[in-house]
């Protein structure tokens, strides 16, 4: 901790120019809603080299006071009213705009890549549980596909040789009843973790000065202590940890030496910079020296995403685990903290490294993550998944991709085998929806595909498809995709849906909500209550997500 006493008499606007060029986020950042905002807020930079600087904010044009500051480097601050500073919000989440509407005559094609990451749901939950309002979630930190997909649906698995079972029903749009809504449910088979492949894991660990919290390291340290539950004799475990250097703290110990595994985990302290894309290269020199061929061979990264020594660029870090996931190391990205948390490294790591990205925020969320769901997470069954949906103008004549806006992809990247798309675990569902424009007569259209040219086909004509769902994967070990393609028509249609589907629409309302969507239409909190009420919600998951919509139906 340092103590300085600052003056300063700046206008606002040249105060807010000096902290933008200076890559420092600017003073309109918001804290949660427990925050006084009439104290002021200062930020400490903490740059290598460098005398911190101390930003005061202005009032009418001029700084209101003086000082006498002391706060941690490189963090927001505001003062409480003990004048003691505490640490402000400066969140990083991505950008996303949100799906609008699509004509079905002149964009017949629907094309994404599949996600079973969680971590926008338990990240928002704790916003929420933190007594953030509607207005103080960022709207980025809003993923509708990871909220839906953070739940269980009572799906069918796979049959045959297929490794997806696929679930389809279409019913009434809750929030919009003269539209309909599309439910789309992908599941893989089931496996126990201690029938998975040999393991060879390497746990990456962010012991930086900023994971010092209750709620970083020491909640790192006892989410790895429950994974060590499961590990046998056919599992090796490494561990490196970063800071302002690189260190190897244990090299291929033998799962079942779990005293040695636990004793490294729990003797690992924070402190210092972040030198995340050293510890990154690290822990993949341990994993490729380590291979196992036909392994489960992982890197698992547990951080806050803020790295500050080294290289940082994204791009940079993305060109280094794109390589290595190309030998067959994936990367798992679990995320902890708050205030200088970074959504959208944490997940871009995730995506680049053909791995699922996770955010924890309590040890029960690291029990689901890391026990009851850990061959899901930890064996990868289909890998650069891509689904696309060919629609039927004779019934519909509008649709809306609900979330997945981050996984887009070009029509054409659906047969590109050379393009990246996700990967789908062992006992993971990927679920979809769409919401539907009915078709209300003949759409006319010069394109030339399944079921339109210039006019209808006669096989749309005669056809009672709503849509033909075509899935691309490729085996983990293998470089060629396989196509699979499902016609799902009226019969799928169902005027009484059923509570997977009535609980998912639920959902996707209350993302909707959050980001305060433009088509939401009658949907409301009060309104999901309501749907929520028409169903049991037989698992406390379900029942959690309920108390969290009642915080806002007021």
């Amino acid at each position: 901790m340092r103590r300085k006493t600052v003056l300063r008499s700046v206008t606002a606007s040249m105060a807010l120019l000096s902290l933008t060029a200076c890559g420092i986020p600017s003073l309109s950042q918001t804290a949660p809603a427990t925050v006084p905002n009439e104290y002021p807020q200062v930020y400490v930079d903490a740059a290598p080299d460098v005398e911190p600087a101390y930003y005061e904010p202005v009032e009418n044009g001029m700084v209101a006071s003086t000082y006498e500051l002391e706060a941690e480097e490189g963090l927001w601050m505001y003062p409480d009213e003990n004048e003691d500073y505490i640490q402000m919000n400066t969140e990083e989440y991505s950008k996303i705009v949100e799906n609008i509407f699509k004509d079905v005559a002149t964009s017949p094609l629907s094309t994404f890549s599949a996600d079973v990451d969680t971590a926008s749901y338990s990240n928002l939950r704790r916003m929420i549980n933190m007594g953030y309002s509607v207005d103080q979630i960022p709207e980025g930190a809003v993923r509708a596909e990871e909220m839906i997909n953070y739940f269980h649906y009572d799906y069918k698995g796979p049959e045959g040789d297929d490794p997806f079972g696929i679930n389809a029903q279409i019913s009434d749009c809750p929030w919009n009843k003269e539209h309909k809504l599309l439910h789309l449910g992908l599941q893989t088979e089931a496996i126990d973790f201690s029938e998975t492949p040999d393991s060879n894991i390497v746990f990456l660990v962010d012991v930086s000065g900023s994971m010092s919290d209750d709620n970083k390291l020491p909640l790192v340290k006892e989410s790895f202590n429950l994974l060590v539950d499961n590990l046998t004799e056919k599992d090796t475990v490494s561990i490196v940890t970063y800071a302002s250097g690189v260190n190897v703290v244990l090299d291929s110990a033998n799962g079942n030496d779990k005293d040695k595994i636990r004793q490294a985990i729990n003797g690992l302290r924070a402190g210092g910079g972040t030198n995340g894309a050293g510890g990154i290269e690290e822990a993949y020199k341990i994993a490729e020296k380590n291979f196992i061929e036909d392994g489960n061979n992982r890197v698992i990264i547990a951080s806050d995403g803020d790295f500050n020594i080294g290289k940082t660029s994204q791009s940079d870090l993305s060109s280094q685990i794109k390589e290595n996931a190309k030998k067959g190391v994936y990367l798992s990205v679990l995320g902890f903290g708050m205030y200088n948390y970074s959504d959208t490294r944490m997940e871009t790591l995730a995506d680049d490294g053909n791995g699922n990205y996770a955010y924890i925020d309590t040890l029960h969320e690291a029990k689901k993550v890391l026990v009851s769901e850990l061959s899901a997470n930890m064996l990868t069954v289909a890998k650069d998944v891509k689904l696309q949906i060919e629609f039927n103008p004779k019934y519909v004549a509008e649709y809306r991709l609900i979330g997945y806006e981050n996984r887009s992809l070009n029509n054409e990247d659906f047969n590109d085998d050379k393009k990246d798309a996700g990967e789908i675990g062992a006992g993971h569902s990927v679920t979809v929806l769409y919401e539907i424009v009915p078709a209300t007569e003949e759409n006319d259209s010069a394109i030339d595909l399944k079921y339109q040219d210039n006019k209808l086909t006669d096989e749309a004509l005669n056809s009672n498809d709503w849509l033909t769902l075509s899935i691309r994967y490729k085996e983990p070990d293998k470089d060629e995709s396989k196509l699979l393609e499902y016609q799902i028509g009226a019969d799928y249609y169902t005027d009484k849906p059923s509570d997977d589907f009535i609980f998912s629409a639920a959902v996707a309302e209350y993302a909707m909500l959050l980001r305060k969507s433009d088509f939401i239409a009658d949907g409301s909190f009060a309104h999901i209550v309501e749907e929520l009420n028409t169903i049991p919600l037989n698992d406390e998951y379900r029942r959690e997500f309920a108390t969290l919509v009642d915080k806002y139906n007021n």
